[in-house]
């Protein structure tokens, strides 16, 4: 090898250092390289997210009309039923006497009773035939001095006692008729009888599902104590407590969508049906209320659940992830636009706000790179780009 090409192999790791220190101090002379996010349209959701749990609307709590000993128990917590479908039937024997005893009775004055006022009637209406007969004669005799004054008086007296009496037959004939008062209340007593033989049948009011069961066979229960809950078919609420401090773009009729915690894979949509008048002032949030679009058989009362709601909604909007906009005030914002490889401020004003990214309705165009952290304005920079969010 000839002298030469042996001096070049000698300079060669030199130009390889001066290569690579030239391009370290191009570099240096450029700046730094940092990531840039560039502004873009997209659609834009503004979401307030907060956890609660199902509730039931409309719990119906049933308790027995009579005092009884309970004597079978038809359902148990979690089971549906029907309205009118058997919760709990009481001991009847006492209540089954009562309409036998009424049914004895009504019989006894349709059978009996009205039979023999009828006979009565009969019977003093032919005794006063004969008095009236007998005043009659004696009256006519007194006129031919045939009998005294004191045998027509007599007379007149039994006719007088006579006529009482059939007045008398006559009111027990009308009090014992059909329709008559006697068996109005007759049949009014049966038809208690057998309203508490009824009662002793608890039932369903409603269509539901059982959630609380406070009695079994054998207990001695009081009118007014609880035996079951119930809470009411297609009566299910998400109650969600939302902080007040981002409760001002909630309104009614907001969709929402909500995830039971046992059902991580079920989407249940739902919206605002109602909003507390009043913060709690203990935790400083707002019941919110969510109705359900449709019965969610696998909810149950109780179930933790999360519910986002939609409280803004842009399809086309200039949009910025949060942490580019520093000292954000009211609806303005800074942000640093990379331009022609230099930092340079900027003032924009903010629309719509969601919890990762705010729209941007002015100050910045589509496609302007922008620095996720601060940088003094004016320094010179290499951007690596990322997709705006």
């Amino acid at each position: 090898m000839s002298s030469q090409p042996r001096r070049l192999l000698r300079f060669l790791p030199l130009l390889l250092l001066l290569l690579v220190a030239g391009n370290l101090l191009w570099r240096k002379q450029q700046g730094p390289l940092v990531p840039v996010v560039v502004a873009s349209e997209q659609v834009l959701l503004q979401q307030v997210v907060a956890s609660g749990e199902v509730r039931s609307d409309s719990l119906v709590r049933i308790g027995s009309e009579l005092v009884g000993v309970v004597k079978s128990r038809a359902v148990r917590e979690g089971d549906r039923v029907a309205a009118g479908d058997l919760l709990l039937e009481l001991e009847e024997s006492e209540q089954q006497a009562r309409v036998e005893e009424a049914a004895a009775a009504l019989q006894q004055l349709t059978t009996v009773q009205r039979p023999q006022a009828a006979a009565a009637l009969r019977d003093v209406e032919q005794t006063l035939q004969r008095a009236e007969a007998e005043l009659a004669r004696r009256e006519a005799l007194v006129l031919r001095n045939q009998v005294s004054a004191e045998q027509v008086e007599s007379a007149r007296s039994a006719a007088a006692s006579a006529r009482a009496q059939q007045e008398q037959a006559v009111l027990q004939v009308k009090a014992l008729a059909a329709g008559g008062p006697q068996e109005q209340q007759a049949i009014q007593r049966l038809e208690a009888a057998r309203a508490a033989l009824a009662r002793t049948r608890i039932t369903a009011p409603a269509a539901g599902v059982v959630q609380t069961r406070n009695v079994e066979p054998g207990d001695l229960v009081q009118p007014g104590a609880t035996l079951l809950e119930l809470a009411r078919e297609q009566s299910l609420k998400i109650v969600v407590p939302v902080d007040e401090k981002s409760i001002g773009g909630l309104a009614l009729g907001q969709s929402a969508l909500v995830i039971a915690d046992a059902y991580p894979d079920r989407v249940i949509p739902a919206k605002v049906g109602f909003m507390a008048p009043a913060v709690d002032p203990t935790r400083g949030t707002l019941a919110i209320d969510l109705e359900l679009h449709e019965s969610v058989p696998f909810l149950r009362q109780g179930m933790t659940v999360s519910a986002s709601i939609e409280t803004g909604r842009r399809d086309a909007a200039l949009v910025l992830p949060n942490d580019v906009l520093f000292d954000v005030e009211g609806n303005r914002a800074s942000v640093l636009v990379v331009r022609d490889g230099r930092v340079a401020a900027a003032s924009v004003s903010l629309g719509l706000r969601g919890a990762v990214a705010t729209e941007i309705v002015a100050g910045l165009e589509a496609g302007a790179e922008l620095l996720t952290r601060r940088l003094e304005p004016g320094s010179r920079v290499r951007v690596q780009r990322r997709d705006g969010e």
